[in-house]
């Protein structure tokens, strides 16, 4: 039996108030949440007239909210197809509407009761199409950052070192632990030179990691290992629809994912004529544009250069520009190859043979006459070379100690004296060196001509032309 106000004591009429106030705040916050709601909506009922509209959808349009209430919502909102969806019953999720002039992406859901649709619910998710690209812009950053990690993560074993990871006693190394912790302390760009196999990028890790930076990406890249076509769009990215095959949302470039961190240009020397001036501006604005792209994008990066070629030969053949070079060259490393800081061979075979224990689980060691033997090669391939050299040593070593007997032969050569029926005549003797140093060089790079001509300080074709002469 339904309670009139009239029949009704006093203790119902206060609780029927209370439920009417309490009704007229649900009411209120409902109106609250739903104007409150970024992204324009409205509600129509099951023929198509609007019977919630709220206020930031009135903005954009235009339009005062209150009074599209009762409007049908073909007369409020072009191309409308809420009343479509009222008939059909079948909900349109993330499809294209054009309001304005302006591609919308929109939802339009049907609202059912007892299995009756009485509503239809519309909402524009993104009120600007600009608004759409800042986050397709954010996810293909968030997506190259976290293929970028996962690569890291990979590879975290050799990509963690620091200064305390540069093994050496001899003062030069001294000094350069020395000169890289000052690097790492400021944001001015290194350029770090030395033979190959020296450990360039080791240094570049540590600079990184000593620096405040380290908590940031380190991003890296081998000059000589891109195409020329390409070397833009690794290092500038591109924009959406840039060229053919370009990704659908774009890519950001090295210089994107470093934001905050430091970028490693490896083989520097290598770098095409034509990017030198790109990357010259680069580093004096920190600012570039995508390929195909119109926006500025800011950076705030460290930059450190390797190289292995002397770029001051570059620049005189016209190789390499000139203010590149003083803009990279701000602070100098230079390594010295092994053969002038003999104080290092040894603990350094020693460092690289711990490594290896801990992936063999045993211990080995180097007898005085092998370390007699090591301190007397040239090492031409440097602490790589070294690293080669026991790698392969104890593949055939029976048991935990190396002997001299145990390293290659050619490593011997160079401890043994002159003896009898030595070849004395030095153009022989010479021609006879290059013809062992290729050889060494190949087999140290398995065959890999450009890696063979690195290690020998020659151009690749300089090499095929001995390679001949020699008869290899």
């Amino acid at each position: 039996m339904a309670l009139t106000v009239e029949k009704a004591s006093p203790e119902n009429v206060k609780m029927l108030l209370k439920q009417i106030e309490g009704l007229q705040q649900r009411i209120e916050m409902a109106n609250l949440i739903f104007n409150h709601i970024y992204s324009g909506s409205c509600v129509t009922d099951a023929k198509g007239y609007i019977t919630h509209f709220n206020e930031p959808y009135g903005e954009f349009l235009g339009v005062d909210p209150k009074k599209q209430i009762g409007r049908h919502v073909t007369d409020v909102i072009e191309n409308s197809r809420m009343h479509i969806v009222a008939q059909t019953g079948k909900a349109e999720i993330n499809v294209s509407h054009r309001i304005k002039g302006q591609n919308m992406v929109v939802q339009r859901i049907p609202i059912f009761k007892d299995g009756e649709l009485i509503a239809v619910f519309g909402q524009v998710t993104f009120k600007d199409v600009r608004d759409v690209s800042r986050l397709a812009y954010r996810l293909s950053l968030l997506e190259s950052k976290v293929q970028l990690y996962e690569e890291e993560l990979k590879s975290l074993r050799s990509t963690r070192y620091t200064i305390d990871s540069i093994i050496g006693a001899s003062p030069a190394i001294k000094a350069l632990k020395n000169e890289a912790l000052r690097a790492a302390s400021n944001q001015l760009p290194v350029l770090i030179s030395g033979e190959s196999g020296t450990g360039k990028e080791l240094f570049a890790q540590g600079i990184h990691q000593a620096s405040p930076r380290r908590l940031r990406p380190f991003v890296r890249l081998n000059c000589a290992a891109i195409p020329k076509d390409l070397f833009e769009s690794e290092l500038f990215g591109y924009a959406k629809g840039a060229f053919t095959g370009a990704r659908s949302q774009g890519k950001p470039g090295k210089f994107e994912l470093a934001n905050g961190g430091t970028i490693f240009l490896d083989e520097i020397g290598e770098l095409p004529m034509e990017m030198q001036p790109k990357l010259l501006r680069v580093l004096e604005e920190k600012e570039f544009e995508r390929i195909g792209g119109t926006k500025i994008v800011r950076t705030d990066f460290k930059l450190i250069a390797a190289t292995n070629r002397n770029l001051e030969d570059l620049m005189a053949e016209g190789r390499f520009r000139q203010d590149l070079y003083y803009r990279l060259n701000v602070i100098p490393v230079r390594i010295p190859p092994l053969r002038v800081r003999t104080q290092d061979i040894v603990p350094i075979a020693r460092h690289l043979l711990d490594k290896i224990a801990e992936e063999t689980d045993f211990e080995y060691q180097l007898s005085p006459q092998a370390e007699k033997v090591l301190l007397a090669h040239d090492w031409p391939g440097n602490v790589r070379e070294l690293s080669n050299v026991l790698e392969r040593t104890i593949s055939g070593l029976d048991g935990v100690l190396i002997g001299a007997d145990d390293l290659a032969i050619y490593l011997r050569k160079a401890s043994t004296k002159i003896g009898r029926g030595y070849e004395l005549n030095l153009k022989r003797r010479l021609a006879q060196a290059e013809r062992d140093a290729i050889q060494e060089a190949l087999a140290l790079s398995e065959d890999n001509k450009s890696q063979a001509a690195n290690l020998l300080g020659i151009h690749r074709t300089h090499l095929y032309k001995k390679m001949e002469r020699h008869g290899l």
